[in-house]
């Protein structure tokens, strides 16, 4: 009796320093993702260069840390500072009236007529939109405009926070083996589930980072380099917005490049209005059709329907790092089912219900 009281004390007291552990590690939960992500990442890299090395894992986790620096996070710190910059550059036009939103409705109001009568369905007037337009661009504006200068103000905190998300990745590539098997000795699922899980986490975050990224830079650059050619405002603002976007599988760029290439036919610029059509379906398109499954849904062996519920049910709890979230959350479901139906449902519930032959 006693034996067993000091058994559930002992439980009781280990979820509570786990609980409260957690709780000190909330400010940083974000580095600390990243830098398993980034380390499940390049730990292949890794295990090359300790061949190389030898018996200096110092030098090879330095060296795959440096890889990633320059392939991943200083790209990505680019991409962002040009985003922010473009987003300022933008509102400053909204706010100044040299951007008016109201202006470009009635444009396409004026270039297809049956907008008049869907809005009449609808008990909705023109000014009515206008307004609301307007309104909603400088509200989200000002919204960003504010984000950035959060930014801004708080770069030390944001320095800080990829310092210890690079810090930590080191570690975790030169002693991630260990680390590894002292977790699978402390959860008490068995060894070869807690072998699966971790490869299948491996797998899809490898699969979900490297294939969403790329997918996004090569959407983005698309996006960008067709707004520069048909001289679009802003082709640095809306390539980064389409990468951001692209995350959302099949619907993601087009949301950018579609109400463009409307407003170009409103304007009564066919020919360009055209080119961004055929350039989105097909090019910008094609990167997302061949590419999303080839890097995402071949690695993490999802359906495709499963990875955008997820996706965007991820970025809706987590934020941007729901892309990675929703789908590594979806397949781990997965994998516990499967786990479960191979373990425990051994007979067939159904089988007196089969037919006799």
């Amino acid at each position: 009796m006693r034996e067993s009281i000091e058994r559930r004390s002992f439980i009781l007291a280990l979820a509570l320093v786990n609980v409260v552990f957690a709780l000190v590690l909330k400010p940083f939960w974000g580095a600390i993702f990243w830098a398993c992500a980034v380390a499940v990442i390049f730990f292949p890299l890794q295990e090359k260069l300790k061949s190389i090395f030898g018996e200096k894992p110092n030098r090879a986790a330095l060296s795959t840390l440096m890889v990633a620096l320059f392939i991943v996070v200083l790209p990505v710190l680019g991409i962002a500072y040009s985003f922010v910059q473009e987003g300022l550059s933008f509102y400053q036009k909204l706010d100044s009236g040299k951007v008016n939103p109201g202006e470009f409705f009635e444009e396409i109001r004026t270039a297809f007529p049956f907008i008049n009568d869907l809005l009449a369905q609808f008990d909705i007037t023109p000014a009515d939109v206008r307004e609301r337009l307007s309104s909603f661009a400088v509200t989200a504006s000002r919204m960003f405009a504010e984000q950035a200068l959060s930014i801004g103000q708080n770069t030390f905190a944001f320095i800080m926070s990829v310092a210890l998300m690079l810090y930590l990745t080191f570690f975790l590539l030169r002693d991630g083996k260990q680390l590894l098997y002292v977790l699978m000795k402390a959860l008490p699922l068995g060894d070869e589930r807690e072998r699966q899980l971790f490869q299948k986490f491996a797998e899809v975050t490898r699969a979900t980072v490297k294939g969403n990224i790329v997918v996004a830079m090569v959407q983005g650059a698309l996006g960008g380099l067709i707004f520069w050619l048909l001289d679009i405002p802003g082709p640095i603002l809306w390539g980064v917005v389409m990468a951001f976007l692209s995350l959302i599988p099949a619907v993601g760029a087009s949301l950018v490049w579609l109400p463009v290439s409307i407003y170009l036919f409103a304007t009564g610029s066919w020919v360009a209005g055209s080119i961004l059509v055929a350039y989105g379906a097909v090019v910008i398109g094609l990167a997302d059709n061949v590419l999303r499954p080839l890097l995402v849904g071949r690695d993490t062996k999802l359906p495709d329907y499963l990875v955008l519920f997820s996706t965007l049910g991820g970025i809706a709890l987590f934020g941007i790092t729901g892309f990675v979230l929703g789908p590594l959350i979806a397949a781990l479901f997965l994998v516990f089912w499967q786990l479960f139906m191979s373990e425990f449902n051994t007979t067939d519930v159904y089988e007196d219900d089969k037919p006799q032959r």
